[in-house]
C-alpha cells in the first residue's frame, strides 16, 4: 500500500506545544472532552431522558393499581331528644386495578416506545461522531498552526542569514544597498507573520482548552514516520451503500417513519371497542350511623369486564385518520430526503479526501522542487548570477510550501474521519487508528 510519509520537522512542533504542561495524546483529550464538553452531555442526558420516556409508553399495556382511603366524621345535634344523635363515622379503604384486554391503541403505543429506544441511540451516536470529529479538528488545528509557527521561525532565521549577507556585501562594495533593503523588508514581513501565527496558535489552543476542560492542552505531535493510508475501498459506491444503511440520520428518519405508521394505527383505532379487566375490594367501619347506634363493617370484593364501543365523535376520528396519514407520507418524504442528503455528504467527503490524498503528494513534489530551487538560487547569488531578492523569494516560497504540505496532511487526517462520519459508521476505533500514529 502506497503511503505519504510526513515530514520531520513535524517533530519541531513539540518545542513550540510542550513546557510545564503534560502532553495528550488524540484518545487522552477525547476521554476529557467526554466528561466536559457541554454539547455531548446534553446529548447523553437527552438520551437517558428518551429511554425513560420510551419505557412511559410500555405503562398502556401493563396493569394498574390504586389505593383509595377515607374517612370522615358527623356530628347531629337537636333539641329534640330523639334525633339528637351526637357523633358517627366510618373509615373505608379500597384497592382497585384494572388489566387492558384489548386496547389496540395502548399496543401502538407500546409499540412506538420500542421506536424511541432505536431514536434515542441514534441521536446519541451522532452525538458521540460530532465529539470524535470536533476533538479531532481541535488537535489537528493545533498541531498545523504550531507547524506552521516553527517554519516560519525557521524563515526568519533564514532571512536573517541573508539579511546579514547582503549587508557584509554592500560594506565591501560587492552589492547594492537594494540588496540589503529587500533583505530587511523581507525580514520584518517575516516578523509580522511569526506574530501573527503566534497568535493563531494561542487562539487554536484556547479553542481546544474549552473543548477538553484541559488547562493548556498541550497535543503530541506525529510520528516522523507516520504515514496517511489511501482510502479504502476506493468505490465511493461502497461508502454511499453503507451510509443508506448505517447513518444515525436515516435511522432515525426511518424509525420515525415506522412511528408515524403506529401513529395512524391509533387514530385507526378509535372506531374500535377496548375491553378491560376490573376489580376492586372495599372495606369501610361505620361507628353508627343516622339511624343506629350499633358499630358494623362491611366488606365488598367486585371483578367485572369494561366494554366499550365508539359510535360517534364528531367526526374526530375520521379527521385524526387524514392528520396522521398525512404525518405518515411526510416521514416517508424525510425519511428519502435523509439518504439523499447522506449520499451527497457522503460523496462530497470521499472526494474530498482523494483531493486532499492528490495535494499531498502534489505538495511533496513542490517542496523537493522548492528546496532544489533554492539551492540553485543560493549558488547562482554566491557566484553572481542571481540576486538576493531570488534567494529569498525562494526561501518564501519553500517555507510557503512546507507550510501547505503540513496543512493539508491534517487535513486529509480529519477529512478520514469526516468521511467516515458522512456514512455514519465512525467511532472511537477510527479514533484509535489516528492515535497510533501520535508520538509516544
Amino acid at each position: 500500500m502506497n503511503t505519504f510519509r510526513l515530514h520531520p520537522l513535524i517533530l519541531a512542533i513539540a518545542c513550540v506545544l510542550t513546557g510545564p504542561a503534560v502532553a495528550q495524546n488524540l484518545s487522552d483529550l477525547y476521554e476529557s472532552a467526554r466528561g466536559f464538553d457541554a454539547s455531548y452531555q446534553s446529548a447523553r442526558l437527552q438520551y437517558d431522558a428518551n429511554l425513560a420516556k420510551a419505557d412511559q409508553a410500555q405503562a398502556a399495556v401493563l396493569p394498574s393499581a390504586n389505593l383509595a382511603m377515607g374517612m370522615n366524621r358527623t356530628h347531629v345535634s337537636s333539641d329534640t331528644s330523639g334525633f339528637d344523635r351526637g357523633g358517627f363515622g366510618s373509615q373505608s379503604a379500597t384497592v382497585s386495578g384494572s388489566q387492558p384486554l384489548y386496547r389496540p391503541a395502548n399496543r401502538a403505543t407500546a409499540q412506538q416506545g420500542s421506536k424511541l429506544i432505536g431514536i434515542a441511540k441514534a441521536l446519541l451516536t451522532a452525538a458521540e461522531q460530532d465529539l470524535i470529529v470536533r476533538v479531532s479538528q481541535g488537535y489537528f488545528d493545533v498541531l498545523a498552526s504550531a507547524e506552521t509557527l516553527t517554519f516560519i521561525k525557521a524563515q526568519k532565521a533564514a532571512v536573517s542569514e541573508q539579511l546579514a549577507s547582503a549587508k557584509r556585501n554592500f560594506e565591501v562594495g560587492t552589492s547594492t544597498i537594494t540588496d540589503t533593503r529587500e533583505a530587511q523588508a523581507k525580514y520584518d514581513l517575516v516578523i509580522a507573520q511569526e506574530i501573527a501565527a503566534d497568535n493563531d496558535l494561542r487562539v487554536k489552543k484556547l479553542a481546544l482548552d474549552q473543548l477538553t476542560g484541559k488547562l493548556d492542552a498541550a497535543p503530541k505531535p506525529l510520528k516522523a514516520s507516520a504515514g496517511i493510508s489511501p482510502v479504502s475501498p476506493a468505490d465511493v459506491g461502497v461508502w454511499v451503500a453503507l451510509a443508506q444503511e448505517k447513518h444515525p440520520n436515516v435511522l432515525q428518519a426511518q424509525l420515525a417513519l415506522e412511528v408515524a405508521q403506529l401513529e395512524t394505527q391509533k387514530a385507526k383505532a378509535g372506531h374500535l371497542p377496548t375491553l378491560d379487566l376490573t376489580g376492586s375490594y372495599n372495606i369501610t367501619q361505620n361507628n353508627g350511623s343516622s339511624s343506629t347506634t350499633q358499630d358494623y363493617r362491611s366488606n365488598v370484593a367486585a371483578i367485572g369486564l369494561a366494554f366499550n364501543l365508539p359510535l360517534f365523535a364528531g367526526y374526530a376520528t375520521q379527521n385524526r385518520i387524514k392528520e396522521t396519514l398525512a404525518l405518515e407520507e411526510k416521514a416517508s418524504t424525510d425519511l428519502e430526503g435523509a439518504r439523499r442528503a447522506v449520499a451527497q455528504a457522503t460523496r462530497t467527503a470521499f472526494f474530498g479526501v482523494q483531493s486532499g490524498l492528490g495535494q499531498v503528494k502534489a505538495l511533496e513534489a513542490a517542496e523537493a522542487s522548492s528546496q532544489s530551487a533554492l539551492d540553485a538560487n543560493k549558488l547562482g547569488y554566491q557566484v553572481g548570477v542571481r540576486i538576493n531578492i531570488d534567494v529569498l523569494n525562494s526561501q518564501s516560497q519553500l517555507f510557503d510550501t512546507k507550510a501547505k504540505l503540513a496543512k493539508a496532511r491534517y487535513d486529509v487526517l480529519v477529512g478520514s474521519l469526516k468521511l467516515r462520519q458522512a456514512n455514519g459508521t465512525l467511532s472511537t476505533d477510527d479514533l484509535q487508528g489516528l492515535n497510533a500514529l501520535i508520538a509516544p
